[in-house]
């Protein structure tokens, strides 16, 4: 190995993998910091550790018994439920942000190890596919929220019919449950009941599709596996630093799932350019899916129950419906590109990009493809749901929506 300075980083490349990795000096530390300093803000008191702490070992129990049992998504489904079930029933159950956050790094970085450039070439085929499935969740969540709108403005008597119409709107869009949250407090609607709604879709699809998908016998069918399936420990700190970067930058600029989509995008890139660093390991990769299940789970509180339950039903039976409609865009986007209708019906779902990518990866159905669905069809939202809303129902002279 050539002799360097400590600041340098040396990597020796052989053909399609890398050999040696060294990341020493003032940098590397100084970029370690800054991961540090982002993933962990501020100290926690010990009682919350002890409450993060007791509802993890809950979690890793749930999921050895999902394991057990031979349940589909073990590693999230387990927490997600029995974090869920308990907290709605009053247990002081809790998630640490830092935690989901590692858990999104660590997801990214290995559905991002599937984009080789072979991958990206026939995704980047797919482009009209997309804009298609991106027209599609727009239309969706627009008549989703025009369905609840309709079906609750002569209940609702105490709720502005401005404030129904923005509240419907937002919690029918098809979009990140935090994000659509903050969309429509812009517009006067009722942040309980869109950010209620949001949770509850996410966690029937979470729990609805893997189970089945897997009762259906509809998994194994991924012919797009990762280039890397082995783990190189060198190769792995390596990209931990690089994703970690990415993370890090995406989370300053403030966009939606930093974590999550920062880890993905830098992954993409280096499995692009054909550099093969590390797989992500397993058990990393377990632990991941289990944060993420715990920090579903405890969003729904025993509150939770008493938020509108009227409301809380039709968006659940709609929820149901969602699904039933994607499923059969899904098999026109199969007829019409030749990829496998389960593939596409992930792609499409109403569900988190996150859970959609996991389910994906565990059941081995197509992860490039899902993904680029899903990450595509939530910055169009992000991007378009808003201008939709003031186009589709202008303001009047008062200020509120029609």
């Amino acid at each position: 190995m050539a002799s360097i300075r400590p600041s340098t980083l040396l990597l020796r490349v052989d053909g399609f993998g890398w050999q040696d990795c060294l990341a020493t000096g003032p940098g590397s530390a100084i970029l370690g910091s800054l991961l540090f300093s982002a993933l962990f803000p501020a100290p926690m008191s010990v009682k919350f550790l002890l409450r993060v702490a007791g509802t993890l070992l809950l979690a890793w129990a749930a999921a050895a018994a999902c394991v057990a049992l031979h349940t589909p998504l073990p590693w999230m489904l387990g927490p997600l439920v029995a974090t869920s079930v308990l907290s709605m029933a009053g247990a002081p159950t809790e998630s640490w942000g830092p935690l989901r956050n590692g858990g999104q790094w660590a997801i990214g970085a290995a559905l991002g190890l599937y984009f080789t450039p072979e991958v990206s070439a026939l995704v980047g085929s797919l482009w009209w596919a997309i804009i298609l499935g991106i027209a599609w969740a727009l239309l969706l969540g627009w008549g989703f929220g025009a369905w609840l709108y309709r079906l609750h403005a002569p209940r609702m008597h105490g709720v502005p019919a401005s404030m129904l119409r923005s509240t419907s709107y937002f919690a029918g869009a098809i979009g990140a449950a935090s994000e659509m949250t903050l969309l429509s407090e812009r517009e006067n609607a009722r942040t309980d009941l869109v950010a209620a709604s949001h949770s509850l879709r996410l966690l029937i699809v979470t729990i609805t599709i893997p189970f089945a998908l897997q009762w259906s016998g509809l998994q194994g069918l991924d012919i797009l596996i990762p280039t890397v399936r082995d783990v190189s420990w060198p190769g792995l700190a390596l990209l931990a630093l690089l994703t970690g970067a990415g993370a890090l930058v995406m989370d300053r600029l403030g966009r939606a799932n930093p974590w999550f989509m920062g880890a993905m995008l830098v992954s993409m890139a280096v499995t692009m350019a054909g550099l093969h660093l590390s797989a992500v390991p397993q058990a990393l990769v377990n632990a991941a899916q289990l944060v993420i299940g715990v920090s579903l789970g405890v969003r729904f509180r025993a509150e939770f129950l008493h938020t509108a339950p009227r409301w809380l039903a039709s968006v659940a039976v709609g929820t149901f419906g969602l699904m039933g409609i994607c499923a059969a865009f899904a098999a026109v986007l199969a007829w019409a590109t030749g990829l496998p209708w389960v593939t596409l019906l992930l792609g499409t779902s109403p569900g988190g990009i996150t859970e959609m990518a996991i389910t994906a990866k565990v059941l081995q159905l197509g992860v490039p493809v899902v993904t680029a669905f899903q990450v595509c069809r939530l910055i169009a939202v992000l991007m378009l749901v808003g201008p939709m809303f003031r186009r589709i129902y202008p303001p009047t002279e008062g200020g509120s929506a029609i």
